[in-house]
């Protein structure tokens, strides 16, 4: 399954960027998404953020 990103820009090279397709795969509350790091993270379906508090992520 394919996704939109849509949201804040988060961790340049290494996270998920506004507008952007991803690859995912569904894990429970979650989506494995390979980001822009070229490797697979979980991410919330709902508010898909980085775990820090540095963006307030997207949808």
């Amino acid at each position: 399954m394919k996704v939109r990103y849509a949201g804040e820009s988060f961790y340049s090279g290494l996270g998920l960027t506004n507008g952007k397709v991803y690859v995912v795969d569904k894990k429970g509350p979650f989506y494995r998404i390979i980001d822009d790091s070229g490797e697979d993270y979980l991410y919330s379906k709902t508010n898909p953020a980085p775990l820090d508090g540095s963006s307030k992520g997207g949808y």
